[in-house]
């Protein structure tokens, strides 16, 4: 699957396409994929996915997109934005923490890093729906409860960056490296605490 990145066309099946493409990702990686498997479990012939995704990258990252979307409203649904900034940010950090060992989230971070030279526009999409997202959600709220006076935030910017590289200490690097697979209930809590406890630490009112 190649061509020119950048041109995905939308049809009648295109969504169908997705959800297929989907389940094959998440089962088999970006690698592992293949065309035939993909067309398979989307229900449609070689030559409609082809005529949606002239690319397996593009392909990948729309899945990505649309996996960003499902996780994010799945974070923002259980969050209680009404309780203490503690609890909130507990609550985000777990979500975060699961993203950033997730997979799949994983596999499409090594994707872009590898074809960045070739397609630049696949690292600037992977950004914009997965870290950028991220980033902006933790500004508006960060902002918010400055605003409020329940901390101390002068630059929601920052804070929010510095809160999410605190959500990867020890754990991220190792799993992206593949230096260690599978980590303990207490390893991931470690981390939460500490990124908690750290920030409102930092900008306690």
């Amino acid at each position: 699957m190649h061509a020119n990145p950048g041109q995905i066309r939308k049809g009648r099946k295109f969504e169908q396409v997705l959800e297929g493409a989907r389940d094959v990702f998440l089962r088999d990686g970006f690698e592992g994929a293949n065309v035939d498997a993909i067309a398979r479990a989307a229900g449609v012939s070689k030559a409609t996915l082809y005529s949606y995704f002239p690319d397996k990258r593009l392909l990948f990252i729309e899945v990505f997109r649309l996996e960003c979307d499902r996780q994010t409203m799945a974070a923002l649904d259980e969050i209680d934005f009404a309780d203490p900034p503690a609890v909130v940010l507990r609550r985000a950090a777990e979500h975060m923490v699961a993203s950033f060992l997730s997979e799949f989230n994983q596999a499409v971070f090594r994707v872009c890093v590898a074809e960045s030279d070739r397609f630049p526009e696949l690292g600037a999409a992977f950004y914009r729906s997965g870290p950028l997202r991220l980033h902006d959600e933790l500004v508006a709220y960060l902002a918010r409860i400055d605003g409020q006076g329940a901390m101390a935030i002068p630059d929601p910017h920052l804070a929010a960056d510095q809160f999410i590289e605190l959500c990867k200490a020890d754990l991220y690097l190792r799993h992206l490296l593949r230096v260690t697979d599978t980590f303990t209930p207490d390893e991931i809590a470690r981390v939460i605490d500490g990124a908690v406890a750290t920030f409102t630490a930092r900008y306690a009112a």
